[in-house]
């Protein structure tokens, strides 16, 4: 099942006199539970495109569905309210709030929505319990590691059990073993919860815990690789070729 369908995706900015084309006709279907790495170059699009399709910044042309409904030409009011309900996001820098504890940070998108207090704190056991951080439950963000502040994030970003996770980068700023621990509970909440993961990451051992690669150059799509069957290594060495070849980089494994 498709839950997200973007065709025709262009983006620019500026104006007529000074037009940067960033995204220059990409269609991208992402299927439902799907675990998708975009990859690319700096300054290849690929974080403007997962803006694009997290609905943060609009399109210049083309058209976006996301379960189903048309956000192509949403009002901005009617992008907030389903965001809000049907999308989860986890930044680089956590943003978390310094002045609420774990817990709290992680309740936050309940908050807003008529969950009961009885029904929120039963999810925030059950996703803290996921993702290992019922310990530090009431520590705050400056008491706490970057490993655990990621995985508060990732929590927050999927209490509200949205229909999209969007991921920009969720690694870059930890350790390889924090990094290695929050990918692979991501992927276990991905095949738990069938959730559906669309991650930006310029690390090939990060995108290896997806089930799909996307690489984009220059604004468009230069291919894809599944993972299918295969290993996490075999599927590492195949974005690592890949990567290499793309950015002129020869990688050794």
């Amino acid at each position: 099942m498709i839950i997200l369908e973007a065709k025709r995706i262009h983006k620019s900015y500026g104006n007529k006199f000074t037009k940067q084309e960033v995204l220059k006709g990409i269609d991208i279907n992402i299927q439902k539970g799907e675990f998708v790495t975009i990859m690319g170059a700096s300054g290849s699009g690929k974080t403007t495109l997962l803006n694009v399709l997290s609905t943060i910044d609009r399109l210049s042309h083309g058209s976006l569905m996301i379960e189903d409904e048309d956000l192509t030409k949403s009002k901005e009011k009617n992008l907030a309210e389903f965001r809000k309900h049907h999308l989860g996001f986890i930044f680089q820098d956590y943003n978390l709030l310094d002045t609420l504890t774990v817990r709290e940070n992680i309740l936050l998108p309940l908050s807003i929505t008529a969950t009961s207090k009885k029904e929120a704190l039963g999810k925030f056991e059950s996703i803290a319990k996921d993702l290992g951080i019922e310990a530090i439950a009431d520590k705050y963000p400056n008491e706490i590691s970057g490993g655990q502040k990621q995985r508060t994030s990732a929590a927050r970003a999927f209490i509200h059990e949205p229909s999209i996770i969007f991921a920009d980068e969720p690694t870059g700023a930890l350790d390889s073993k924090a990094a290695s621990d929050l990918l692979g509970k991501l992927t276990h909440l991905n095949e738990k919860r069938q959730s559906t993961i669309v991650m930006v990451s310029h690390d090939p051992v990060a995108a290896s815990y997806s089930s799909r690669v996307i690489f984009i150059k220059d604004g468009q799509i230069y291919t894809q690789l599944n993972k299918g069957e295969g290993s996490r290594n075999t599927f590492l060495k195949d974005i690592m070729k890949t990567q290499g070849v793309l950015g002129g980089v020869k990688y050794e494994y």
